[in-house]
């Protein structure tokens, strides 16, 4: 890749999700483009092929710590170490490391749990 396209990337990943929203808001009118996906297109075999394939539900989720406010990292710090059991030099070294997997292939009330858990000390979490 060239520098360009390598700083845009590292701009991108950086970015909060309502940025990213807006983002695509102002792509979407730049370009005249849209970022939905076309309705009543059958990919890959037609209407034949999407009937017989049943479709998979998510059993396994990802919590993942999105965001430390400062004023936070300290009771968000203590509350990854109960979650993970990790050291505290692991769980400081994840807490700053946000984005991170705080817990991965778990069941999503589990999930949800583990979610309203660190969003009462003030992290910011989404569920994958």
């Amino acid at each position: 890749m060239s520098t360009a396209t390598d700083e845009i990337l590292e701009k991108l990943k950086s970015l909060t999700l309502l940025e990213a929203s807006e983002l695509v808001k102002q792509i979407e009118e730049a370009f005249g483009v849209s970022a939905a996906a076309p309705v009543g297109q059958v990919m890959m075999g037609g209407p034949a092929a999407t009937a017989a394939e049943p479709v998979e539900e998510q059993t396994e989720f990802t919590v993942m710590l999105e965001e430390v406010p400062a004023d936070k990292k300290i009771a968000i710090l203590k509350e990854v170490r109960a979650i993970t059991g990790l050291g505290l030099k692991e769980a400081k070294d994840m807490v700053e490391a946000a984005p991170k997997a705080v817990k991965e292939a778990i069941a999503k009330e589990a999930a949800e749990e583990l979610k309203k858990q660190l969003e009462a000390v003030g992290a910011k979490i989404s569920i994958k």
